[in-house]
């Protein structure tokens, strides 16, 4: 009896979402759009760089250095300037992200098998870009160096090193990116879908229709966690397929400890969402309240920059967001084969915030529905 209850409220729940035009085009449309053009936006890779150089050696070996430079991928234009002035204006007017200098004695220096110097500026207001460019500038002078007669004593002379990138060879950014996105963009649907569902009730009249049914709390509660799950199951699958078949992200774990942990991990975004509901009273203030903690968890889950770079007192917070968690659980199981072990280390905490958050979420609702 009671499941005939539930499954009448889980129909209903899905029929609500689902009749709805807008609701329809917002769960469908715009998810499979941000997975398409973040995949190719958000890139870690630093291309069609602007450069510009001061040449005060009038040698060989500088006119190499400009010329291996300029057969870089990477910069799509280089210019030159005569005078410090120049590469000043050019920097603080954003025409030139970095700035090379090479100094009058460069060739003499390299001949001789003395130090040569030279000097990259960097335009600091973009400082992500400029380190990664700056790490660009350092691998071709050290080829460079290399080719030089002192270079090539010291080369023959010495242990050579050969990076070896594990799971990641070729450095390809989307690799990285999409296991990302799959995590975040379930994060944004599910939260949205389920911070939704009581504001909504009430913004129509049916929450009270609601309370005088024969359905319990529990029910209740089970028919609004319910359908958001299944929805956000339905996005992570659409998701795993882009990522092999469009992107050709390697799926190198197991689809079972994946799906497994995504059940706990959409429990837990679940239990939010309805905990933001359960405080709102209009479908906008549920809106605002999803906001309100999809962008920290955002920012905290190391999607964009390592927890471990975060300030210490700052790094205790992130144990509370679920994105931190299955962010590892996605990208092991796609690109490392993540053994079981990790995975439910990774797990067990999703399982805590998705207790604590759903028995929170029950308690408020339980004085709503008092």
């Amino acid at each position: 009896m009671w499941w005939a209850r539930l499954k009448a409220l889980i129909v209903k729940e899905l029929l609500a979402v689902l009749r709805d035009p807008k609701g329809r085009t917002i769960l469908i449309g715009p998810p499979i759009i941000q997975l398409l053009v973040f995949s190719y936006a958000a890139t870690l890779e630093v291309k069609n760089v602007d450069l510009i150089v001061l040449n005060r050696d009038a040698g060989h070996w500088s006119q190499e250095l400009v010329q291996e430079i300029g057969g870089s991928p990477t910069f799509r234009t280089i210019s030159f300037a005569l005078s410090p002035g120049e590469v000043r204006q050019a920097i603080d007017a954003q025409r030139a992200l970095a700035a090379i200098e090479i100094g009058p004695g460069f060739s003499r220096d390299i001949e001789a098998g003395r130090p040569a110097k030279v000097q990259v500026i960097l335009d600091g207001r973009r400082s992500n870009a400029s380190q990664i460019v700056s790490g660009y500038l350092g691998r071709i002078v050290g080829t460079l160096a290399a080719r030089t007669p002192a270079g090539e004593r010291a080369v023959s002379d010495s242990v050579r090193v050969e990076a070896r990138n594990w799971f990641n060879p070729n450095l390809t950014y989307q690799w990285f990116m999409v296991p990302n996105l799959v995590a975040s963009i379930a994060l944004l649907i599910g939260l949205i879908v389920t911070a939704l569902s009581v504001a909504r009730e009430r913004e129509l009249g049916t929450f009270d229709q609601l309370i005088v049914s024969p359905l319990r709390t529990h029910e209740i509660l089970l028919g609004k966690l319910i359908p958001p799950m299944m929805i956000g199951l339905f996005h992570i699958t659409i998701y795993i397929l882009a990522a092999v078949f469009i992107f050709g992200v390697p799926l190198r774990g197991s689809l079972f400890l994946l799906y497994g942990s995504a059940v706990f991990y959409l429990a837990a975004v679940v239990g939010i969402g309805l905990f933001i509901s359960a405080l709102s009273m209009t479908q906008q203030q549920a809106i605002l309240g999803a906001f309100l903690f999809m962008v920290p968890a955002m920012l905290l889950s190391g999607f964009a920059t390592p927890i471990e770079n975060m300030p210490g007192w700052l790094q205790p917070v992130t144990f509370i967001n679920p994105l931190r968690y299955f962010l590892v659980i996605v990208k092991g199981v796609f690109l490392k084969d993540l053994p079981l072990a990790e995975v439910a280390r990774q797990t067990a905490p999703l399982c805590l915030i998705a207790l604590v958050t759903l028995s929170a979420a029950a308690w408020l609702f339980r004085r709503r529905l008092e």
